[in-house]
């Protein structure tokens, strides 16, 4: 059975990342996945360097998975972005 920790493993065996985090209900998952390796990709070279992490399991095993794929700077803005936002009370 496909589990959020079974392909957080998989992603971490193949990329070097800070942070991976994944979520889902064994058929729909979601994934934030925080690397280096992504620096100067588009977004769609950033899910193609996953899908090539992932290998067969895209095709066996995961039917359907939404990535956010960030930089360690692009997620530093981003958590500094939310932390000003709850400051803010928004």
């Amino acid at each position: 059975m496909v589990t959020p920790e079974s392909i957080r493993q998989s992603i971490v065996a193949g990329l070097e990342c800070d942070d991976v985090q994944v979520r889902g209900d064994g058929q729909h998952f979601e994934a934030l996945i925080v690397t280096a390796a992504f620096e100067g990709l588009s977004r769609i070279k950033r899910h193609q360097l996953v899908y090539e992490t992932l290998g067969s399991r895209m095709d066996e095993e995961i039917h359907a998975l939404s990535m956010t794929t960030l930089t360690p700077a692009e997620w530093a803005a981003a958590q500094q972005d939310i932390r000003t936002r709850q400051v803010r009370g928004q």
